[in-house]
């Protein structure tokens, strides 16, 4: 199939990403012990779960935590480090169960928070993020972290103002602080206020010019004025500041995307998983980006991209994202948009009623219906538009 895939803007969903302050990450095992009162059974059990998870055994760890919490169910550790095990899964929803269950136990640790709001940011529960930051944050003020976090949580859920207000209160208990000043410039974006966003930009950038966070606004402003040269210049500079930037890396492969470069989109899609083997919009990204440079003729490419989108599948089944791609992928290569149907339908179950792609979906699920050819090829809007990058505003 020629030209730019349906579907390619289904990869800018992603869950866990944010180009903000507070990097997306998969929460870390920890093994920290309170004995008493912790069962000791228990605890001995968690510890094996952990080294089970450092020596890349994640079955085996995960059902050593789950032994640990059948002793000790308030062992609040082994919940954090079962949460953590999940979310280098990609099963975001039985990580999000078990840190939300650490959180009862522990309300004041600062770990479980963060983890938690971030498997919600992966899962596109901002709102619910950032309820859950804004008990930690006011129980713990000062905590700079979590409030920077706080700020990217009520900015991805449009609450821009009371943005504005938390990453001002980090620059009070934090002056100059390039993380801050780039999320109120992120935070001005989302009001359309491009100037003042630029400049926050500019002062994060001279603050710290290696900020892998500043250049990631920066970025995003420049996509937001129709650059897409320079912002690509912008998102190279932050992966290169920070090799473990998934999120610059995933940015870059949109906006290679919507050019149309899908051979340079792979290789940005199949570096960010050689750095994280099992980032999900990683996955869903490079299976966009092969089957835009495929066609029937490429039945290598075309499999190896169901294969990654029915993977993410696998583990949650109602990721959006890869719903609409593999339904695009079996409608024009199947040619028969009754195979895909079932897809398109839990896509419009499972995304929100704002989602840009659904209008796409409903006219794959319409021509399934009246047994007609799928629709034509959609031209991917600008990346600024629709389904932007990650980290753009979003109102």
């Amino acid at each position: 199939m020629s030209g730019a895939p349906r579907g390619a803007l289904g990869v800018a969903l992603a869950l866990a990403a944010c180009g903000s302050a507070a990097k997306t990450e998969t929460p870390k095992t920890v093994a920290t012990v309170q004995v008493p009162p912790a069962n000791p059974v228990a605890a001995s059990k968690m510890l094996e779960g952990v080294q089970a998870a450092k020596d890349g055994q994640r079955d085996r760890a995960a059902d050593l935590l789950r032994e640990a919490l059948q002793i000790d169910p308030n062992l609040w550790e082994a919940r954090y480090d079962l949460g953590a095990v999940l979310a280098s899964a990609g099963d975001l929803a039985g990580s999000e169960e078990q840190l939300a269950l650490a959180a009862k136990t522990s309300p004041g640790v600062q770990g479980i928070a963060v983890a938690l709001a971030e498997v919600r940011r992966r899962r596109g529960e901002q709102r619910l993020a950032a309820e859950g930051l804004a008990d930690f944050v006011r129980d713990q003020p000062n905590d700079v972290d979590a409030r920077l976090l706080y700020v990217a949580t009520l900015r991805e859920s449009g609450q821009i103002d009371k943005a504005i207000e938390q990453a001002r209160e980090v620059l009070v208990r934090k002056p100059s602080d390039s993380s801050a000043l780039a999320e109120l410039s992120l935070s001005h974006l989302a009001k359309g206020e491009k100037e003042a966003a630029a400049l926050l930009a500019k002062q994060a950038i001279d603050v710290s010019p290696n900020s892998a966070v500043a250049h990631r606004a920066t970025g995003l402003i420049d996509l937001a004025n129709g650059d897409d040269a320079e912002a690509f210049a912008e998102f190279r500079k932050a992966a290169q500041a920070d090799p473990h930037d998934t999120t610059s890396r995933l940015n870059m492969g949109v906006v290679l995307l919507h050019a149309g470069a899908y051979a340079k989109a792979e290789e940005q899609y199949r570096e960010l998983l050689r750095v994280a083997p099992d980032d999900v919009q990683g996955q869903v990204g490079l299976a966009a980006a092969l089957r835009g440079g495929a066609d029937s003729a490429h039945t290598q490419k075309l499999d190896e991209a169901r294969g990654l989108l029915e993977k993410v599948l696998a583990v949650d089944p109602h990721e959006t994202s890869a719903e609409f791609n593999l339904g695009v992928l079996l409608a024009d290569f199947s040619k028969k948009p009754g195979d895909a149907a079932p897809l398109f339908k839990r896509f419009l179950s499972d995304a929100p009623s704002d989602d840009p792609l659904r209008a796409e979906a409903e006219r794959y699920v319409s021509a399934a219906v009246a047994n007609a050819p799928p629709p034509p090829p959609a031209t991917p809007a600008a990346p600024s538009h629709g389904a932007a990058p990650a980290g753009s505003p979003k109102k």
